[in-house]
């Protein structure tokens, strides 16, 4: 299958690992994987922020990057960025140009583990990791995309992996984008509570799908000293 790899602003710039696995289990699956260097930010910073109008330059330049290619499907390692994609079509809604490019771009593009279970159908990819892990079901992916059961189905079958709920587990980390500038100080409650939870968990692992959420949830571990090591899902499922 032929996929186009939609890596994502901290994928690229600061969580480089996640973009590499990410390929790999792709690849591992049998997909054949295209990387389109003119790819940029899907706009969602510019757009939660009231932008929109400014937003539109960056989401069509990657428009016309991810579909340059002609593939079957787009994958990207983002719940949160996804989400951005899928909005496309509202947001050019009307537009004689660009209307029928952002639903085709919406219609191929899909979360990593939405992609793994749903369209590839697979629900055991080898992974060998062990230890306790706790799964956080970031807001955007789980509650606004509505992928919530495909990274557990992946999880469960990471072979040495028990995986535990903890107290909770729903509950936004507090990061939310501008939400954890404009209210740094409810966010940093949000956050310690979130990790005060997964430590009581006796976790060794904090596992998620969004690397917003992640740094963020990592900066806070790091600050109470907890030896809890934080992963995104591709990388626990290229463990072993």
């Amino acid at each position: 299958m032929k996929v186009s790899f939609f890596i994502t602003c901290l994928a690229d710039n600061v969580l480089p690992n996640v973009g590499i696995k990410s390929v790999q289990l792709l690849e591992k699956l049998g997909c054949s994987v295209f990387f389109n260097p003119k790819q940029t930010c899907c706009g969602q910073p510019l757009v939660n922020s009231g932008y929109l109008e400014k937003a539109k330059k960056s989401m069509c330049t990657l428009m016309d990057a991810l579909l340059e290619d002609d593939c079957e499907y787009i994958v990207a390692p983002s719940g949160s960025c996804v989400l951005q994609v899928k909005e496309f079509p509202r947001f050019f809604q009307g537009d004689a140009v660009w209307e029928s490019r952002a639903k085709l771009l919406a219609d191929k593009t899909c979360e990593i583990t939405d992609f793994v279970v749903n369209i590839l159908k697979v629900t055991d990819v080898g992974a060998v990791l062990n230890g306790r892990g706790a799964y956080h079901p970031s807001c955007h992916m789980s509650r606004m995309l509505g992928v919530k059961e495909p990274p557990y189905q992946l999880l469960k079958n990471v072979k040495g992996l028990k995986l535990v709920s903890f107290k909770g587990q729903d509950k936004c980390c507090g990061f939310g984008g501008t939400f954890s500038v404009n209210m740094a100080d409810l966010s940093g409650a949000m956050v310690k509570e979130k990790v005060r939870n997964i430590a009581a968990a006796g976790v060794d692992y904090l596992i998620g799908a969004d690397g917003a959420c992640l740094m963020n949830i990592q900066g806070r571990i790091r600050r109470e000293n907890l030896n809890i090591r934080v992963l995104h899902v591709v990388e626990a499922l290229m463990a072993g």
